[in-house]
């Protein structure tokens, strides 16, 4: 059986995954198509960019701030946060007294020519967060999410390992980056604080 499409044929956007709680895309673009609606986004770059600045907080949440709503807070996740990424936002929901609509952004490795690359380390960093949220209950979930998610379980092992042998770990690695230091990001909930770019607050 097909599932019902709204009747407003017009304002149906089958990539927003506007019927789950819980969300997943990628880079400023899938921010948003799928942050539309949110009450807290996620942005996952577990190896930023080498061109980056130090502290390229402000860069990011300036350009998240043109995608998502004024409303919304942004907060920094990953696989060294994950945990306290989603007790974050289940304290934020509790705040909100009603179900909080979660966008997690995939910030993958930008293309020289423009658009956003494939990035392994951001989808596990991703679906970390994903999978510590469902451990809190919120556990509705797009399949785009749930395949970021199986993807962080299936390879949980492997995590450390990736993350060096990926094309961005490998480019940080001839880029003078240490090993020690790329499987440090990579350790699952090193730290229990969180990164908040712009709180709900701020945003109001």
């Amino acid at each position: 059986m097909t599932e019902p499409v709204p009747s407003d044929q017009t304002s149906f956007d089958p990539h927003a995954q506007a019927r789950y709680q819980v969300r997943f895309d990628w880079g400023y673009a899938g921010a948003h198509a799928v942050a539309r609606d949110a009450d807290v986004v996620v942005w996952v770059d577990v190896v930023p960019p080498l061109a980056a600045p130090a502290d390229d907080h402000p860069v990011v949440a300036t350009a998240l701030a043109a995608s998502v709503p004024a409303r919304a807070a942004i907060i920094e996740g990953g696989l060294d946060t994950a945990t306290a990424t989603a007790r974050w936002i289940l304290d934020e929901q509790v705040r909100l007294g009603r179900r909080a609509m979660v966008s997690i952004i995939a910030a993958g490795d930008p293309r020289s020519g423009g658009g956003t690359r494939f990035a392994v380390e951001d989808l596990l960093g991703a679906g970390a967060v994903i999978d510590a949220l469902g451990g809190l209950g919120i556990d509705f979930i797009s399949p785009e999410a749930a395949a970021a998610c199986a993807a962080f379980t299936g390879l949980r092992g492997a995590v450390a390992h990736l993350l060096t042998a990926s094309a961005s770990g490998q480019a940080a690695v001839a880029a003078g980056v240490s090993r020690a230091a790329l499987a440090a990001a990579g350790r699952l909930d090193a730290f229990d604080s969180v990164t908040v770019l712009r709180t709900a607050d701020a945003a109001e």
